[in-house]
C-alpha cells in the first residue's frame, strides 16, 4: 500500500467516525439549574453529577454539547429538551 493510499484510508476513517451528531445545549436567562440538570438527566440519560457540569459548562461558556450519537437517537432526546423549554439544535 501506498503513503497516499494509506493516508486516503485514514481519512475515510475519520470521516466515518465523525458522522456522529451532537445535541448542543445553549444558555438562556429563564431555566433554573435544578430545571436543566433534571431535564439532562431524563432527556440525556445523564448521571446527576453530569447534567450539574453540563448545566455550569453552559452557565459559563455558552454552549456545550450534551450527547452524541446517531441522528435518529438524538432526535427524541433534543425533542425532549425542546419540549421542556430548553435551547437545543442537533448539528
Amino acid at each position: 500500500m501506498s503513503t497516499k493510499e494509506k493516508v486516503s484510508e485514514e481519512l475515510l476513517l475519520e470521516e466515518d467516525v465523525k458522522k456522529e451528531n451532537e445535541i448542543v445545549l445553549y444558555n438562556d436567562d429563564v431555566n433554573t439549574f435544578d430545571h436543566v440538570i433534571e431535564t439532562l438527566i431524563i432527556a440525556c440519560d445523564h448521571t446527576p453529577l453530569q447534567a450539574e457540569q453540563c448545566s455550569l459548562i453552559v452557565h459559563y461558556k455558552g454552549k456545550c454539547t450534551v450527547k452524541t450519537g446517531s441522528y435518529e437517537d438524538l432526535r427524541p432526546r433534543c425533542e425532549k429538551l425542546l419540549d421542556e423549554g430548553l435551547s437545543a439544535e442537533i448539528v
